[in-house]
């Protein structure tokens, strides 16, 4: 018996002599040839047609890439060998090969949309929301890194399993590929065609890396802005369209006129007649008055009038270069004013442009003529009062119930007090609040 037959007793394995994929679907990626329980017979033929490459796994590591073209799996081939070489020691040994069929040819006219508004800055309408979507077509470059990467086990891989994380990744590239355009958003239509190449250049590096994907065609069908703002946009382009906007509504009042004439009834054509003048008549001065004013018009309200006026800015505060307790700043009269009340004994100087030198806040008028006086002190109180005093003790400063006592332990003695004011010494018992603490009397002049 030969070995061929001893091995299909042994093993009831099927035995193939062409292994080969007719692919007749449009959405399958990768299908795993069915060999389960099943044998490659030394110089089975692989036929591997246009748009396909073959993968041959062999004990879960990936073997070798078969291109298009018919190919003899034969101990030639060192995976068909290790294969070979296992079963020839042991029958019970597992196959544990797997053949893949990848297709390569195109995927085409796969649509992709923006789920979410993409946000940009334009210069001429300010923050805008805008929507995109068009179709992509890609096609498998690297069988190996797409086995590795996306497919791993999977006998029956199609197009569903990965349109959607292609279509997230180019939406979020275009998103960038916008934003870092800044073009304005009425010149977007006239760059699809530059969006799209400059999208394909970057994002295939990543797409080749990832996925061993290639994109070959990336088309922008369109991009939106909301409906509200589509719609500001086609009442603007509506008014400059219509230009002279007096010319425009005297048609319109002669178009009302003709559609009042065909009125049947001459009563009714009269009635109409009259009110498509009135109506030019008036509109005709609301407009010519709007618009000798510098009025606007406003689609949803009619004519507008001019703009209030604005108000000029305040005039600026004059500054001055400022030195004092607190530092030196550059500050306002104000703020002058209010760093000399909270501190009249210190020393505040001001200085500006032009001035030869430092000023005392007093020497400069626009401040000393808006500091306010400073508050009156309040009188001594009673017995508290201090005198210059000049008697047999010598001179210095009493308080008025010192000066009482120095008397009584002198009275025969002079006894002189002054204050500030007065245009000489006098006797204490010439000062009425200290002949009254003497008791009515004073002491005895001094001798003279």
């Amino acid at each position: 018996m030969s070995f061929w037959n001893t091995l299909k007793k042994h093993a009831g394995a099927q035995f193939l002599d062409v292994i080969e994929w007719l692919d007749d679907s449009n959405d399958t990626l990768v299908y795993r040839f069915p060999v389960f329980n099943q044998a490659i017979t030394d110089n089975s033929k692989l036929v591997v047609r246009e748009g396909q490459a073959a993968v041959f796994v062999s004990e879960g590591r990936l073997s070798e890439v078969f291109g298009p073209g018919t190919h003899t799996l034969d101990t030639r081939n060192a995976p068909i060998a290790a294969f070979f070489e296992s079963i020839a020691y042991q029958l019970e040994y597992p196959y544990k090969g797997d053949v893949y069929f990848i297709s390569t040819r195109q995927f085409m006219d796969n649509g992709w949309g923006t789920a979410n508004p993409i946000m940009m800055r334009d210069a001429e309408f300010g923050p805008v929301r805008i929507r995109a979507f068009g179709t992509y077509s890609y096609r498998i470059a690297d069988g190996a890194t797409f086995m590795r990467q996306v497919v791993g086990t999977d006998g029956l891989f199609t197009t569903d399993e990965i349109n959607g994380q292609l279509k997230r990744k180019l939406v979020s590239m275009l998103a960038d590929t916008i934003g870092k355009a800044r073009i304005p958003v009425l010149d977007l239509a006239a760059n699809y065609m530059d969006f799209a190449d400059t999208l394909s250049d970057r994002i295939n590096p990543v797409f080749r890396e990832n996925y061993g994907i290639t994109l070959t065609d990336f088309t922008i069908g369109n991009i939106s802005l909301p409906e509200e703002v589509e719609k500001a946009l086609d009442t603007r382009t509506k008014m400059g369209v219509l230009g002279d906007l007096s010319a425009y509504t005297q048609l319109k009042a002669a178009d009302a006129i003709e559609t009042a004439a065909k009125n049947p009834g001459l009563g009714g054509a009269g009635i109409g007649m009259g009110v498509g003048f009135g109506m030019g008549n008036q509109m005709g001065n609301m407009m010519g008055n709007a618009m000798q004013g510098g009025g606007q018009f406003n689609p949803h309200q009619g004519m507008q009038g001019p703009p209030a006026p604005v108000p000029p800015p305040p005039p600026t505060a004059a500054t001055y270069h400022y030195s004092g307790p607190s530092g030196q700043s550059q500050l306002t009269t104000d703020q002058i004013i209010e760093r000399v009340v909270a501190d009249r004994a210190g020393k505040h100087m001001i200085w500006a442009a032009g001035w030869p030198a430092w000023k005392a806040w007093a020497d400069v008028p626009e401040i000393a003529s808006q500091v306010p006086p400073a508050p009156a002190a309040p009188p001594p109180l009673p017995g508290a009062a201090r005198f210059h005093y000049n008697g047999p003790g010598g001179q210095g400063e009493k308080s008025a119930a010192e000066i009482i006592q120095a008397v009584q332990d002198a009275p025969t003695a002079a006894h002189h007090v002054w204050q500030t004011g007065w245009p000489a010494w006098k006797k204490v018992e010439e000062v009425p609040e200290l002949a009254s603490e003497l008791g009515g009397g004073g002491p005895p002049p001094p001798p003279m």
